[in-house]
C-alpha cells in the first residue's frame, strides 16, 4: 500500500468520525501536559423552578438544587451523606457549647473579594436577624455568636449542646455570602424603608435589642432580599449569569474556584413541569440531565440507546397531612381511622412501581435516631372502620385534599380517595402549581394535604423538629399545625443531647407519640431518580436527598 492512499484513507477517516460527533455543544480543551479533556455546556431539566436565589429565602429541593452550585458551606455532604472539607478545613468541638474552624484561605467569591471568617460571621448574623423572617431559621437558631479568632479561624458559640451542629453546617441553605453583599442588601433595604440610620448602626441596634432595633427591623424586613435574590454571590464552581423566572437559571464555571477541575462550561436549569417533556429533551438532546423522574419512566431510560439512570434510595418521607386545627381533624380518632385505611404497600407497588419501601414513622432507614422498634399503623379497614364509628363523624364526611402538579403525588392522592370512600369520606382533590402551593399551606385554610420531607442532614432533629415542633407553623415546616407539650420537650432535648445513646431514646419516644397521633399518615420512602444522556455524559451522581451532583460529572 502506497503513502498516498495511506494518507487519502486517514483524511476519509477524519471526516468519518466528525461526522459522527453530534453534539454541537461539545469541544475539546487542552488541561496541563498532553491531557485533554473535552467540556461543553450542560442543560438540566427540571420540575419546577426555583422558589428564592437567596440562601435564607426558602428551603425547598428546588432552589436547592441550584444555589448549592453556587454557594460553599463550611462542611459538605459527599454522595453518601458522609460529611467533608468545605470552607472549614478541619474543626473540632471544645465544649459543650463551642465549636472551633479553621477556615480555607486563598478562597475568592465570584465578585473577586476575598473569603475571610468576617465572611461568615455575617451570614450567620443574616439567617438569625429576626427582620428577615427566614424558614430555615429553625436550623441555625441555637448559634448564640460567631466569634472571629482570626480572619481564617471561628469559634460557634451555641445556647445550648447541640449534637448535629455539623450536620446543620452541611445543609444546603449554610452557603457562605460576601460580607460586602450582606451590607448593600441592608443598605438598600434601609433606603427603602426611608431609615436614615448607617448598615454599621442598624447592626449596633441588632446587637443590642431593645425598642431601637424593634422599631427598625419592622419596618426594614418585606425590603431584604431585594439584592441578594437577584445577585448571589458565592465561592463556588459556579457562578450566577441570569434568570428567567418559571423558565431558568443559567450558571458558569468559576475559573477561580480552588475546590478541583470542572469539565463544564455553562449549566442551564431549564423548567420542564412535564416528566414526559423532560424524557422527549433527555432522548433528542435537548437537555443532557432531566431531573425528577418519576418511577414509570425509569424503563424507558434504561432501555434508551443514549440514555441512563442515576438512582439512589432516598432520606424523603411522603405523607399525607391533616390540619389539626380543623374539625374534624382535631380528634385523633378521625387521623388514626385515615391512617390505617391507607394501604401503604399498594402506593409503593402500584404508584412508584417498587421504588421506595413503606414508611412506619417520620424518618427513613438511613436516618441517623431511625428507631428500628417502631410499629407504625399499618394497614387494617376494619380497625379503621371502628376508629371512625367513634367519632361525631362516624356516617362519614366531606372534605378536600390538596396536591401539586406532580403525577407521583396525584396518583397517590387518587387511591388514597378511593380508600376514604370505603369510610364514606368524599375527598375533593384540588391540585395547585408547586411554586404557589407552600404558600398556600402557609395560611392554614387546607383541610388535607399531600406534601414530602427530605431529611437533608440524615440526623433525626431535622427530621422532626421542623415539621413538628410547635414553634415551627407554616412556612418553617409544621403545616399540620401540630402542638403537643411533651413533643416539643422531646425535641429539644434530643437536640441538646450529646449522649448518642440517650438521644436515640429521646428520638424513639417521640416517633412512637407521633406514629400514635397521627398528625400525619406517614406514607412511604422513595427512590431518587435521575436520567442522563451516557452518550455524552459520564459520572452523573444523584445523593439520598435528591440532588443531582455535577462535581465530577464528564463529557465522552
Amino acid at each position: 500500500m502506497n503513502k498516498k492512499f495511506i494518507s487519502v484513507l486517514m483524511i476519509a477517516l477524519l471526516f468519518i468520525i466528525a461526522g459522527c460527533s453530534s453534539n454541537d455543544n461539545v469541544e475539546v480543551e487542552e488541561q496541563s501536559g498532553s491531557d485533554s479533556e473535552k467540556t461543553g455546556d450542560i442543560t438540566v431539566g427540571m420540575l419546577s423552578d426555583v422558589v428564592s436565589l437567596d440562601l435564607h429565602g426558602s428551603n425547598d429541593a428546588h432552589s436547592s438544587q441550584v444555589r448549592s452550585n453556587i454557594y460553599e458551606r463550611l462542611l459538605n455532604q459527599d454522595v453518601n451523606m458522609e460529611l467533608q472539607p468545605g470552607l472549614a478545613t478541619a474543626y473540632e468541638q471544645i465544649d459543650e457549647t463551642t465549636w472551633n474552624f479553621k477556615l480555607r484561605e486563598d478562597t475568592t467569591f465570584h465578585n473577586g473579594e476575598d473569603f475571610t471568617a468576617e465572611d461568615v460571621a455575617a451570614t450567620f448574623d443574616r439567617v438569625r436577624d429576626e427582620a428577615l423572617g427566614s424558614p430555615v431559621l429553625f436550623l441555625y437558631d441555637m448559634i448564640e455568636d460567631i466569634e472571629v479568632v482570626s480572619d481564617y479561624e471561628i469559634n460557634i458559640h451555641t445556647s445550648i449542646p447541640f449534637a448535629p451542629l455539623a450536620s446543620h453546617l452541611a445543609h444546603s441553605t449554610a452557603g457562605i455570602m460576601p460580607k460586602e453583599l450582606i451590607d448593600s442588601d441592608y443598605e438598600a433595604a434601609l433606603e427603602a424603608a426611608g431609615s436614615d440610620i448607617t448598615v454599621e448602626e442598624y447592626y449596633e441596634l441588632r446587637d443590642t435589642g431593645g425598642e431601637a432595633y424593634d422599631a427598625v427591623k419592622d419596618n426594614i424586613g418585606e425590603h431584604l432580599a431585594s439584592v441578594i435574590g437577584n445577585e448571589p454571590n458565592g465561592t463556588n464552581h459556579l457562578k450566577f449569569v441570569s434568570r428567567s423566572p418559571g423558565e431558568s437559571v443559567t450558571l458558569e464555571k468559576f475559573e477561580d474556584f480552588t475546590g478541583g477541575d470542572r469539565y463544564f462550561e455553562e449549566v442551564t436549569f431549564s423548567v420542564i413541569p412535564e416528566t414526559s417533556a423532560r424524557i422527549a429533551e433527555l432522548e433528542t438532546g435537548g437537555v443532557q440531565i432531566a431531573a425528577d423522574i418519576d418511577s414509570s419512566s425509569v424503563e424507558r431510560i434504561e432501555n434508551g440507546p443514549d440514555t441512563a439512570m442515576a438512582v439512589k434510595d432516598s432520606v424523603r418521607m411522603a405523607y399525607l397531612g391533616f390540619n389539626v386545627n380543623k374539625e374534624p381533624f382535631d380528634d385523633i380518632k378521625v387521623r388514626q381511622a385515615i391512617s390505617y385505611a391507607i394501604n401503604r404497600e399498594e402506593i409503593v407497588e402500584g404508584v412508584y412501581d417498587g421504588m421506595g419501601i413503606t414508611a412506619k414513622g417520620p424518618l427513613a432507614p438511613d436516618v441517623w435516631g431511625y428507631s428500628e422498634e417502631l410499629e407504625g399503623q399499618n394497614y387494617d379497614i376494619d380497625k379503621a372502620k371502628e376508629l371512625l364509628s367513634e367519632t361525631e363523624v362516624a356516617d362519614g364526611f366531606d372534605t378536600t385534599l390538596w396536591v401539586y402538579d406532580d403525577q407521583q403525588v396525584i396518583d397517590t392522592a387518587v387511591y388514597i380517595q378511593n380508600e376514604l370512600a370505603k369510610l364514606n369520606i368524599t375527598a375533593e382533590i384540588e391540585q395547585f402549581d408547586l411554586g404557589a402551593y407552600y404558600d398556600t399551606l402557609e395560611n392554614g385554610s387546607h383541610d388535607m394535604f399531600m406534601l414530602g420531607w427530605t431529611t437533608v442532614t440524615a440526623d433525626a432533629d431535622y427530621g422532626l423538629y421542623a415539621l413538628f415542633h410547635s414553634k415551627n407553623h407554616g412556612a418553617a415546616g409544621n403545616r399540620v399545625f401540630y402542638d403537643n407539650p411533651e413533643i416539643d420537650e422531646l425535641l429539644d432535648a434530643g437536640r441538646a443531647e450529646t449522649d448518642e445513646t440517650k438521644r436515640q431514646e429521646i428520638y424513639t419516644k417521640a416517633e412512637e407519640i407521633l406514629a400514635e397521633e397521627a398528625p400525619s399518615a406517614f406514607l412511604n420512602h422513595s427512590q431518587y431518580a435521575a436520567g442522563y444522556n451516557d452518550a455524552t455524559l459520564s459520572d452523573v451522581e444523584i445523593d439520598p436527598t435528591g440532588r443531582i451532583h455535577l462535581d465530577q460529572v464528564r463529557f465522552k
